[in-house]
């Protein structure tokens, strides 16, 4: 039996033999994925699909590129001044990051039938194309890109074959044929898997996060754009109703402003012990699997987003989601169906405390964002789409 077959118990009716069918079309076709990193963002999408696909007979390899600090530091300016962010990238350093991903295309074997380049550290890799069907695939929005630097990207991307994006208004201005796909979870890995009872009881205790009390539990990077402060205060709002903790879970400790705020919010909870910080690493998979699947709403209030798929994991655990309406979480969230999304700290109390007097919309909620995530977002809905894909790019 193949890893495929595992997930006929979860995929919607049908799935597999599609995903199995479309295989068929590609057999003997070679397939790589380049990315800059091992952990966060595509990569997780990355880490389902290519076992997946090996098991399936589909010759597929996942290589990431590297170089020096300063390589890393302009790789990092680049991703933010094609997010909006106002950065100041020298030509020095492009060439220099330019000059690491000439070696990198000496050292990653890069002869495949279609080589999928995620996101900006790898993408001046096709550069050094020689063969084969490239694919530059755009996790974030870059449509407010800095307009001097989307220029200078834009003369790269426009040397691949096709773009794909994660949702419409994604994109920016190219020459190359623009597809969309949206992200996807893998609901039979570590962070999404079933967890009983007592096991949640066992990685919750270790963190302080007890289950006394309705939970509401927001995970992810402690920036500005994911609102932390605005969820304290609206949980601040609930408070003075509703007797329940609150769990803020910081994901990763790259962000300039992280240090701020995690200060901001250890303070205010020093003073309320119902209010948990937590600091846990991108890999903290079934804390925060446990997190999700105990908390009674998950918050996701973003005032900027890119296409994070935290509500959707959170849905697929039969959660009822209270979001911002940003990037990817519009998409995600069905208002008054499988959530909320709100613009304001007092609509995100309004929504939170609506649910809590609301006990059988808690659960109606969870079911149909169960099923909206086994629809739309998860591995094997995103494997027909890439399959679906190389049939069209190598037919």
């Amino acid at each position: 039996m193949s890893r495929l077959d595992d997930y006929r118990r979860v995929a919607g009716p049908g799935a597999v033999d599609f995903i199995l069918r479309l295989a068929e079309q590609v057999q003997g076709r070679r397939f790589l994925h380049v990315t800059g990193g091992r952990l966060g963002g595509a990569t997780e999408m990355v880490r389902a699909a290519v076992p997946i696909l090996s098991d399936l007979g589909l010759d597929t390899r996942w290589e990431v590129t590297g170089g020096d600090s300063a390589y890393y530091a302009t790789a990092r300016t680049l991703q933010a001044a094609l997010e909006g962010a106002e950065r100041v990238l020298s030509e020095e350093g492009l060439a220099r990051w330019g000059d690491m991903n000439r070696l990198n295309a000496k050292k990653i074997d890069l002869d495949a039938d279609v080589i999928h380049v995620h996101d900006g550290q790898p993408a001046s890799l096709v550069a050094d194309r020689t063969a084969g069907r490239w694919v530059w695939r755009c996790s974030f929005d870059c449509a407010g890109a800095q307009a001097g630097t989307w220029s200078y990207f834009r003369q790269l991307v426009d040397q691949y074959d096709a773009a794909v994006f994660a949702l419409p208004g994604f994109e920016a201005r190219l020459a190359v044929p623009m597809y969309v796909i949206a992200p996807s979870i893998d609901p039979l890995s570590e962070r999404n898997r079933e967890l009983g009872p007592r096991e949640i009881g066992e990685i919750l205790g270790p963190l302080g996060v007890g289950r006394d009390k309705p939970l509401l539990v927001q995970i992810g990077p402690f920036t500005r754009a994911h609102d932390p402060l605005g969820v304290v205060n609206a949980y601040r709002i609930v408070k003075r109703h509703h007797d329940v903790r609150l769990v803020l879970a910081g994901i990763g400790d790259g962000e300039p402003e992280r240090p701020e705020l995690l200060s901001q919010l250890l303070e205010a909870a020093h003073e309320d012990p119902d209010l948990v910080v937590l600091e846990l690493p991108s890999e903290a998979h079934r804390q925060i699997n446990a997190l999700q699947r105990a908390a009674t709403i998950v918050l996701q209030k973003s005032v900027r987003a890119a296409f994070d798929l935290w509500p959707a994991e959170a849905m697929w655990k039969g959660k009822p989601v209270v979001g911002g309406y940003a990037g990817g979480l519009a998409q995600q969230i069905i208002p008054d169906v499988t959530g909320h999304t709100v613009h304001s700290v007092e609509g995100a109390a309004f929504c939170i405390r609506h649910l809590l007097n609301n006990p059988e919309l808690i659960a109606r909620m969870g079911a149909a964002g169960r099923e909206h995530v086994r629809r739309s977002f998860l591995i094997t809905r995103h494997l027909v789409d890439e399959l679906a894909l190389v049939v069209h790019l190598t037919r």
